[in-house]
């Protein structure tokens, strides 16, 4: 009997350990890179072929065909657990390095002009969106924990915003996943209707990206839906949107101040709900500044901004095609009818709110 048989009633060898099972060869750092390949390389090509119809197609644009191809490849297809890895890379890492290089594209002057210009469109669509979600939220029956997170979501930047929120109120699991899939349902269609809505109303490159960064709420939208506008409005709304996610921060300590009240109420042994500010800011914020910053005293020169817009946009397509394939149809469905109609109804009062604001305010 050899040494790989085994005596009848006599104890079970271990399993063989492969490279493919071996968690030390998983854990290596070679091997980590190596998962990351083939959802990346999916990503990357469904970008190059959104890139060659963007061009025939320039009113579409590249990002928004990124995430159709994305979806549809997903709805059909669906994904295998293979591309996991590198496709959340692409929609997260990578859209942000993509928002970084944007920074490239600018000065700082023009960051704190525009910032202060939308200050009265960014705070009006804040005040109305959080309002009308209370509001309306109680009458549809919602929750007050999923409520909040879709008004949040909706009127600062989307899952970021949801995601910063939700440890701080302690929200569930379901009331994450229902709050995230609906801010996503209404994400995309503001990438579908959002521009030519915009080229109807005959609205400028700033006017849009004014509008962008003021009305859609995740920043890959808003990235998509500029983009495909022009170079100007993704310009222009990147920096509303950044600006707007600065939000996120005075909404996080005023419910955290909240929580710790009820908290206080209930039982004072444990209250919480403390938030570092600091822990709020995103990175790419920050990566964002210092290109505009090595832009505005001239450390980039201009022979290199074309080439860095080109490769934001392709790698801002890359993102979108990430979370196209990203996209659960199903489970958009489960999310069931309310929370999709308080979604719909924010919607659109925050995009009336800014295009009124820009109306009054010039």
């Amino acid at each position: 009997m050899t040494s790989t048989q085994r005596r009848p009633g006599g104890p079970t060898p271990p399993a063989r350990q492969t490279p493919a099972t071996d968690p030390r060869h998983l854990a290596a750092p070679g091997t980590k890179a190596l998962r990351l390949v083939p959802g990346l390389a999916a990503c990357a090509a469904i970008a190059a072929v959104a890139t060659g119809v963007g061009t025939v197609a320039p009113l579409v644009g590249a990002p928004v065909i990124g995430i159709l191809i994305g979806t549809l490849w997903r709805v059909r297809l669906g994904i295998r657990p293979v591309l996991l890895p590198g496709v959340a890379r692409a929609k997260g890492f990578v859209l942000q390095f993509a928002v970084v290089l944007l920074g490239t594209q600018l000065s700082l002057a023009e960051i704190a002009q525009v910032g202060a210009s939308s200050l009265p469109v960014m705070l009006g669509t804040l005040a109305a969106c959080l309002g009308v979600a209370y509001l309306v939220g109680r009458w549809l029956r919602i929750g007050a924990d999923l409520r909040t997170l879709i008004g949040v979501g909706t009127a600062i930047c989307g899952a970021s915003a949801i995601a910063a929120v939700s440890p701080v109120i302690k929200a569930k699991s379901n009331d994450i996943a229902y709050a995230v899939s609906t801010i996503f349902l209404f994400n995309v269609a503001a990438v579908l209707v959002f521009p030519p809505l915009g080229h109807l109303l005959g609205m400028s490159q700033s006017d849009f990206g004014l509008f962008a960064g003021t009305a859609v709420n995740d920043t890959s939208s808003v990235v998509a839906a500029a983009s495909s506008y022009g170079h100007a409005a993704a310009d222009h709304a990147v920096v509303v949107k950044l600006v707007r996610s600065l939000m996120i921060i005075p909404i996080c300590l005023a419910l955290a101040a909240l929580v710790r009240r009820r908290e206080t109420r209930t039982e004072p042994a444990t209250a919480g709900g403390k938030v570092n500010p600091f822990q709020l800011v995103p990175w790419f914020l920050v990566g964002f500044l210092l290109t505009a910053a090595a832009n505005t005293v001239g450390l980039l020169p201009h022979t290199t901004h074309a080439a860095l817009s080109h490769t934001a946009l392709f790698l801002i397509t890359t993102a979108l095609a990430g979370i196209g394939l990203s996209t659960n149809i199903t489970e958009l469905r489960r999310t069931g009818p309310r929370p999709v109609v308080l979604g719909m109804i924010l919607w659109a009062t925050v995009a009336a709110t800014s295009l009124l604001l820009q109306l009054v305010v010039g």
